[in-house]
């Protein structure tokens, strides 16, 4: 499925795509909505009424932003967050798969709508850091990886051969965002919810495990590369 000696650089969403996305869609529809509900004292009414007004906010900068909703609604988003932050997880095998792209050595960076809060809740929580030579969020430029707008800043600030990148997400539009601009290979994620059913993508491939898309012991390009200055270095220096 995928030729990995004509990758250089793999882009990688976060939510839904490395880490199970039944987090998110607990806490922004349930876990949000009725501890809103409770700490300003409204009706049940209130609170599905804020679940609609939610879901209006997708695709858009303020659907990632906690400091958005923490202003909007009147708490603390991030604290809110925290109280079921045990629901925080990998995606199944999104581990094996990280070490087999550390291994390989094409340059990872995580390309993700989450805000720079989400990201330091998550992060020490899951292990991903240790994977990732570069984090970048939407939130960073101003704009959604929906827009066009962010493929420029991204480029700008992690230099990348669209003909030579793959990209995975789970979300359709950001896919055919990332189309849009160039990006040669793309793929989706057939469950980024492990609580709810699988779902299709029309116009992209959709991956059940990462393993699918896995050689064996074959290195990238840009693996055999590096590689290759290493062992020119080891002969300079012995």
């Amino acid at each position: 499925m995928i030729d990995w000696r004509a990758i250089d650089t793999v882009l990688l969403d976060m939510d839904g795509t490395l880490l199970d996305l039944h987090f998110d869609s607990h806490f922004w529809l349930e876990h949000l909505p009725r501890r809103y509900v409770e700490l300003h004292r409204l009706d049940q009414a209130t609170q599905e009424a804020l679940r609609a007004r939610i879901i209006r906010e997708q695709g858009t900068l303020n659907w990632y932003s906690l400091a958005y909703w923490s202003r909007e609604l009147g708490v603390d988003v991030v604290a809110l967050k925290r109280e079921v932050q045990h629901l925080i997880g990998l995606r199944s095998d999104a581990l094996d798969f990280l070490r087999w792209l550390k291994a390989a050595h094409p340059r990872v960076v995580l390309a993700t709508n989450a805000d720079r809060a989400s990201l330091e809740l998550k992060l020490p929580l899951t292990g991903l850091e240790a994977y990732l030579d570069a984090i970048v969020s939407s939130a960073d430029f101003g704009v959604p990886k929906e827009e066009q707008a962010f493929w420029f800043a991204l480029q700008e600030v992690e230099p990348f051969d669209p003909q030579r990148t793959l990209f995975i997400d789970d979300n359709a539009s950001v896919l055919e965002s990332a189309r849009e601009f160039g990006i040669r290979h793309l793929l989706g994620i057939k469950q980024p919810d492990s609580r709810r059913p699988e779902k299709e993508l029309e116009e992209f491939i959709a991956l059940d495990r990462f393993a699918s898309i896995l050689p064996d012991n074959l290195p990238s390009a840009a693996g055999e590369a590096r590689a290759a200055g290493e062992e020119k270095e080891k002969g300079a220096h012995g």
